[in-house]
């Protein structure tokens, strides 16, 4: 009789493999690709051939392997998008971004969390956390909105946000996760606010960027003064080096820079993704970052593919059987409601044409980071029963990954036939002088 764990190999192998045929297949169809292997993961552990059941939810073992290596995906993800982006940073450059983020994620933490207190009765710890886990936009399954790779000429101010936004506020969620961390039995304010203020959200923050930067600088001096001076010289024994050529330091450097951050309480994401964006600054016409960038979105594709898997596999085993009317709403809400209010209301002052704003408001993807988040919170916490949360979470995702997969081909088609894809040229221009 086969093992079990023979049956995976084989899954997983198969999956893998078809992968990159598939997504080719769908890539001018309105099927999404996360999609299919999420419905592939639930047909497959539904047949009775003794594969193991996957339970995030009450298999302690099973929640911390899904922290860990929906965590790693998250880091491969941000640094594949950080190397990605051209553009140089400034502030004035950059600030279509600034509203996503200080703006339409709050109010959406906010609007989430109301929903959870007043429309499913929850506990305001558990509030909190439902409106940390579902405020982050995705950077795992945002692909389709996203910038294209190193080097790419055609200018879209609508993927620029998306990246930026998705890369940014994967760290900028987790003050408000410790927030429903610190809540938990707390009935009113009190002196645990202001240390939550003090050390999750200034201090946190602060390392984060810190150490992103401070890697991000070795990485590049590493890269293109060390290993460059180390290539001229082995170049004429005809021995050339090849480890700087695939990838690895920069999966070596961000890795660092994640652990750097976290081991002095810093957001390691936030460093992975400031970290990739400084290295890539640093000369950003080097076609290593090409190379860099490829090495990093096979991994994370690689990745992505045994996730969605054991997530059709978490859906086999009863992910959905705690979902009610008021979890399923909220998870409609946020898609056409919540999401989209938040983002016209961040952008509201800028300038930039409507169907542009409404694109990037309405591309709000959820994902692999809401999952990560709710296990963090899940495995840190002690939150009662979280059922409700965990079925309404899942469906979030799901809805996220249909309506969204099939939007983003059509929406962005449509916002570049109306020009509605950059800047008015004026305030674009500006942005880039005053710097």
């Amino acid at each position: 009789m086969i093992e079990a764990r023979i049956y995976l190999y084989i899954i997983f192998g198969v999956a893998i493999v078809a992968a990159v045929a598939l997504e080719n297949r769908l890539r001018n169809n309105l099927i999404p690709f996360p999609l299919v292997y999420v419905l592939l993961g639930w047909g497959m552990f539904s047949l009775p051939i003794g594969l193991p059941s996957v339970d995030f939810l009450n298999n302690e073992a099973h929640s911390l392997f899904g922290e860990y290596l929906t965590e790693f995906l998250v880091i491969a993800s941000l640094s594949a998008a950080g190397t990605a982006i051209d553009r140089p940073f400034s502030l004035r450059c950059w600030n279509q971004v600034w509203p996503l983020l200080l703006v339409t994620m709050p109010l959406s933490i906010i609007m989430v969390a109301l929903f959870g207190w007043y429309g499913m009765g929850l506990t305001a710890a558990s509030a909190i956390l439902l409106g940390a886990v579902l405020s982050p936009t995705d950077p795992v399954l945002a692909g389709s909105v996203q910038v294209g790779p190193p080097g790419e000429t055609n200018r879209n101010d609508i993927r620029f946000s998306l990246t930026v936004e998705a890369g940014a506020n994967d760290g900028l969620a987790f003050p408000f996760v410790h927030l429903a961390v610190a809540a938990i039995g707390m009935a009113s304010l009190g002196d645990w606010t202001i240390q939550w203020a003090l050390e999750d959200v200034l201090w946190r923050v602060g390392a984060g960027l810190a150490a992103g930067y401070i890697f991000g600088k070795f990485g590049a001096w590493y890269l293109f003064t060390y290993l460059a001076k180390q290539e001229d010289e082995t170049s004429a024994q005809n021995h050339p080096l090849s480890y700087s050529s695939e990838g690895v330091v920069t999966l070596g450097a961000l890795l660092c820079s994640y652990g750097i951050a976290e081991a002095i309480h810093g957001y390691g994401f936030l460093a992975v993704f400031v970290g990739a964006v400084t290295t890539k600054q640093a000369q950003p016409e080097h076609g290593y970052h090409t190379k860099a960038h490829s090495f990093m979105e096979q991994i994370e594709r690689v990745l992505l593919v045994i996730i969605l898997l054991i997530l059709g596999a978490f859906v086999a085993r009863g992910a959905l059987d705690h979902l009610t009317w008021q979890g399923a709403l909220l998870g409609v809400l946020i898609v056409f409601l919540f999401r989209p209010l938040a983002g016209m209301i961040g952008q509201a002052r800028c300038d930039f044409p409507t169907f542009g704003r409404l694109t990037i408001a309405f591309m709000g993807v959820r994902g692999i980071g809401s999952l990560y988040y709710l296990l963090y919170g899940q495995n840190h916490g002690h939150f009662g029963d979280i059922s409700a949360i965990w079925s309404a979470v899942m469906f979030t995702v799901l809805l996220s990954i249909v309506v969204h997969g099939v939007a983003a081909p059509l929406l962005m088609a449509k916002a570049e036939r109306k020009a509605a894809h950059t800047y008015r040229e004026k305030a674009f221009v500006e942005g880039v002088k005053g710097d």
